[in-house]
């Protein structure tokens, strides 16, 4: 049986508060190819998860500690639903090739994400075109957006 741990949970935050990027996730299934990615992700307030789309899978996203605003969009950014994970919400599913972002509003917050393998890594295309590359005052300002946009609102740069 495998298990995710209160300890673990712990330890992932405290790994997440010392990275760069603010974040640090700790995977359920034994290999990247696996057909379903499960993993749980420490995200502290400061990480940017930069607006983008999977091509060939849904995202399923619930909580596991603290609060998370996730967004969807539509090709020009203009957000198409927003959900409060641990708040108002406790699971979303992102449908495949729809934009999305997800902010933690609380410190030492963790999610658990599922969807489909093998894990690919990211390509430029996967990223909304209107959306700022990480590490830039862009994406910071981003961020500060996501925390109170609603739907029918347009990030403008």
């Amino acid at each position: 049986m495998k298990t995710l741990t209160f300890a673990a949970i712990d330890a992932l935050t405290q790994q997440a508060e010392q990275s760069p990027r603010a974040r640090m996730n700790q995977n359920l299934h034994t290999s990247l190819d696996d057909p379903i990615q499960r993993l749980a992700i420490a995200m502290e307030p400061a990480t940017y998860i930069r607006p983008h789309l999977h091509c060939l899978t849904w995202e399923l996203l619930t909580a596991l500690r603290g609060r998370f605003v996730v967004l969807t969009f539509d090709e020009a950014g203009v957000v198409t639903d927003r959900k409060v994970l641990g708040d108002d919400t406790s699971v979303t599913e992102t449908a495949a090739s729809v934009h999305h972002t997800v902010l933690s509003l609380d410190p030492g917050g963790v999610i658990f994400e599922v969807k489909h393998g093998p894990y690919r890594p990211f390509v430029e295309s996967d990223y909304a075109s209107w959306s700022a590359p990480a590490d830039t005052p862009e994406a910071a300002e981003f961020m500060e957006w996501v925390k109170t946009a609603q739907v029918g609102e347009r990030w403008a740069t």
